[in-house]
């Protein structure tokens, strides 16, 4: 079982950056693959970025370049640098959690835990 919890959302203006965190509690961290999604209001939730047990990366083409997923596996910690903040990265940004450890999932249904979200507001 794996339980996540995000952290680091807030008001930042256009331009600026965020981090955001997400911890992970249980003794599988390590064989699971990350993502990060996000929903604004009125939307459907989008794939954001992943990263799997290995270290690689994907990433949504609205973010590449933009924003880096990483992992610390011996502090069961997922991270996602976001920089050059835009008014449409405003959204409830969601960490969750992949058993297949190899995959880099873009759709939610391969994630089997998520996290409760934190907010992020980006301003123009």
């Amino acid at each position: 079982q794996v339980q996540l919890v995000e952290s680091g959302g807030g008001l930042v203006q256009a331009g600026g950056s965020l981090r955001l965190s997400c911890a992970a509690s249980g003794r599988t961290f390590s064989t699971h693959a990350m993502g990060w999604f996000r929903q604004a209001p009125g939307k459907e939730r989008e794939f954001v970025a992943a990263i799997n047990w290995s270290g690689g990366t994907r990433y949504a083409d609205s973010v590449k370049g933009r924003f880096t997923i990483s992992r610390d596996n011996a502090k069961n910690t997922v991270f996602l640098q976001m920089n050059s903040l835009k008014p449409e990265d405003t959204a409830v940004y969601y960490c969750a959690a992949d058993p297949l450890r190899y995959r880099l999932a873009v759709s939610g249904t391969s994630y089997t835990h998520w996290g409760q979200g934190t907010q992020v507001t980006v301003s123009s």
